[in-house]
């Protein structure tokens, strides 16, 4: 076997300022530097491509490790991608899907389930973004009306759009309730590292074990360069997973460099370690601000974000100093996002430099 070549020099310069820090969104981090390594390691030699890799094999095996031995696992490029190939999987094309209207699949994916998926979203507001079989009943009717959009999947966020936590009690709930009306539950799990660090149980629990069919696993919020996965747990409830992979525009040919990040996340406690320490950095920011006069945090800090309400003028001008988006603007109501690169330090300053603008008035 050759050995491998030296790393070549490269044109290539950096273009940013990386002492700049925000709180927009854990996107805004850059990957671990422990999935870095493990991109290098996956990088020499051939590997069979579209997923006949020995990486994406191991990986099918962590995460059964995961979710139980019927679990089976689709890396794919993002989150929406995940979302729209996992609902298309298990609904028909007169189907719909339950969510609350905070849902990323309602608010924040461009209407990709109802364009691409070809699928209506049946939208329910919560109060803390979390929904209840109370809730899921306001929508969960009609099935015998050809004239209705049929609800066969309840689909809920783990952590929240709303940065709030689902018990697993809940969970269960929920999948039950859903079930007994003849419908799936999907879980959208962008952040669900960040609820297993704050719920303090094994994965399962709140997954498989409590009724979930099948949930978007994600990678990139928690220190991948990009990916996630599809994870179907109930195999019974899915059909052309591979096909609507491909359809829909995610089957990666080099699956390996997802795959190989997730056992960098997965193999060890790095997953876990990352969004543990999200989940602090952002209940020292909840602590600090709330110590602000006129600063109000809206819901419980129970993840990685804090939503607070404050005065428009300071929010823009506080944007000027750290990245941030406003959630609601109309309601002076902001979003803070904390990573796993988020230091003390960082927080320490933020709230020192709203402390200052909230001042100013």
């Amino acid at each position: 076997m050759s050995p491998s070549p030296a790393a070549p020099a490269t044109d290539a310069r950096r273009r940013h300022d990386p002492t700049l820090r925000g709180f927009a969104s854990d996107n805004y981090a850059g990957a671990h530097p422990e999935v870095l390594a493990a991109l290098a390691l996956a990088n020499d030699g051939h590997q069979v491509a579209y997923g006949e890799d020995d990486y994406t094999a191991h990986l099918e095996e962590l995460m059964r490790g995961l979710f139980g031995p019927a679990a089976q696992t689709y890396p794919v490029f993002n989150g929406t991608g995940a979302n729209v190939v996992a609902l298309q999987a298990a609904s028909e094309r007169w189907g719909a899907v339950i969510c609350a209207y905070s849902a990323h699949i309602n608010i924040d994916e461009c209407g990709a389930p109802e364009r691409v998926a070809g699928l209506k979203l049946l939208t329910v507001p919560t109060p803390d973004g979390k929904l209840t079989p109370e809730l899921i009943d306001r929508e969960a009717f009609g099935w015998d009306d050809e004239h209705r959009a049929q609800p066969q999947i309840v689909s809920l966020a783990q952590t929240t759009e709303l940065g709030t936590c689902y018990t697993p009690e809940e969970i269960r709930e929920i999948c039950d309730h859903a079930h007994e009306r003849g419908m799936k539950v999907h879980m959208d799990g962008s952040r669900i590292a960040n609820a297993a660090a704050t719920l303090g149980v094994p994965v399962r629990e709140f997954t498989t074990d409590a009724g979930v069919d099948l949930l978007s696993f994600g990678g990139t919020k928690n220190g991948m360069l990009f990916g996630e996965c599809v994870v179907v747990l109930n195999p019974d409830a899915v059909r052309a997973m591979k096909h609507l992979r491909k359809l829909s525009m995610q089957l990666a040919s080099k699956m390996r460099f997802v795959s190989v990040q997730f056992e960098a996340l997965l193999a060890g406690d790095l997953w876990l370690r990352s969004a543990r320490h999200a989940n602090a950095m952002a209940g020292r920011l909840a602590g600090a601000v709330r110590t602000v006069p006129g600063v109000e945090v809206l819901y419980p800090v129970q993840a990685n974000a804090v939503f607070a309400r404050l005065p428009h003028e300071v929010a823009e001008r506080l944007r000027k100093r750290y990245r941030f988006y406003h959630w609601d603007e109309a309601e002076g109501v902001v979003r803070w996002v904390c990573s796993f690169d988020t230091t003390e330090e960082d927080v320490d300053a933020f709230s020192a430099a709203l402390a200052e603008e909230m001042a100013r008035g």
